[in-house]
């Protein structure tokens, strides 16, 4: 099992360095084989089987030597007293993995298993108000005395403030960088990462050692922190910034999202209003508010369970026209655009969205931005 683990993340390290390969198209690799460290013993012509591998990037892959800086980066990840999840092992988190374009690799400090534990992203402005910052620490404390893990991403602000309420009730917590394992920031946050991490949270990221805090790291990072967990709390935001951005991707995730309210004179909760006006998210008085909407059950004793649902039919499962079946039998292979949609299958746009609303209303179908659409 070890050396299976090593293989596989000697071959997704392998993966990350070839230019132009991105995270959606190693993800389909790594998901449609059985084991990993097999995509570099295939020929040029399977590699060009999977969806998205030209000539160019079956070429790319078939080509590559670089072994010893794929060690390197593994002896410096040692060296750093961090390690490496790979999206093949089994302390990947299975809700990460559901979102659109996962990362393929995290560096993490601390626990794993608190990536896997059910939580609510706490997110908003890193200069908050008196109101946001008691809101933020109030929630976060209240959730996590539920047993939901915190997530967020160590910025200043509201950030800071969830993590700090989450450790303030022995909550497990997990922070998401925009920069390398190794280049902390903020670095006037070092001891409260450390906190997090022995108290059994985690400090991850999926960018390499040695990335700096870049401005576009951090856009980025925000769809893990959302991704990781059932629902997005809008603690205090203006009508743009990075927590917008977050609450814009839980949305796509089909995560909740929910929001604090803010009196009409402060102009750095104008977002959460925003959201709450456009019914893009509800609005968040209490804790409970929070708590009926996820499916998770909680009983005050710092242990929360997802609820097991009635598994959703699949498409096969439904009795489905055939344009329908054949709308369906195309999105199994991969999310796609409607007009891409209708070269395809050689139908007009009108009648795919009619038919597209209908499987919409079923639940068998999500779209997205730009009239992008994918299987539930």
């Amino acid at each position: 099992m070890q050396n299976n683990k090593s293989q596989n993340l000697r071959t997704l390290l392998a993966l990350s360095l070839i230019p132009g390969l991105g995270t959606k198209r190693v993800k389909q690799l790594v998901l449609k084989v059985e084991d990993p460290a097999s995509i570099f013993k295939l020929s040029k012509t399977e590699l060009r089987g999977f969806d998205g591998v030209g000539e160019a990037t079956a070429l790319s892959i078939l080509s590559f030597d670089d072994w010893k800086q794929v060690d390197e980066i593994i002896e410096a990840t040692e060296k750093n007293k961090s390690s490496i999840i790979t999206i093949a092992d089994p302390e990947y988190p299975d809700l990460l993995k559901q979102i659109y374009d996962p990362p393929i690799l995290l560096w993490i400090k601390g626990n794993p298993e608190a990536l896997s534990k059910p939580g609510v992203g706490v997110i908003g402005t890193r200069n908050a108000s008196g109101y946001g910052k008691k809101m933020a620490h109030k929630l976060s404390s209240e959730l996590g005395e539920q047993g939901l893990c915190i997530f967020s991403g160590l910025a200043y602000g509201i950030d800071a403030i969830a993590h700090e309420a989450a450790l303030s009730v022995n909550a497990p917590t997990v922070a998401v960088l925009g920069s390398g394992i190794d280049n902390l920031y903020p670095k006037e946050h070092a001891d409260l990462a450390n906190r997090i991490i022995k108290q059994g949270g985690a400090v991850i990221t999926e960018y390499p050692l040695g990335t700096n805090p870049d401005a576009g790291n951090f856009p980025v990072r925000n769809r893990i922190v959302s991704g990781l967990s059932y629902g997005v709390l809008v603690v205090e935001s203006g009508i743009q910034g990075g927590s917008m951005i977050t609450a814009d991707l839980a949305l796509d995730q089909n995560r909740e999202v929910f929001a604090v309210p803010h009196t009409m004179e402060n102009l750095s909760g104008t977002g959460c209003n925003y959201l709450i006006k456009t019914g893009a998210a509800k609005l968040v008085q209490t804790v409970d508010d929070i708590l009926v909407e996820l499916p998770v059950e909680t009983d005050g004793e710092h242990e929360a369970l997802v609820m097991d649902h009635p598994k959703k039919k699949g498409w096969r499962e439904e009795e489905l026209d055939e344009l329908s079946t054949n709308i369906c039998e195309v999105l199994d292979k991969g999310e796609i655009q409607i007009d891409a949609l209708s070269d395809t299958l050689k139908i007009n746009t009108s009648q795919l969205l009619v038919a597209l609303l209908q499987l919409e209303m079923k639940g068998l179908v999500l779209q997205k931005a730009g009239k992008i659409f994918e299987l539930r």
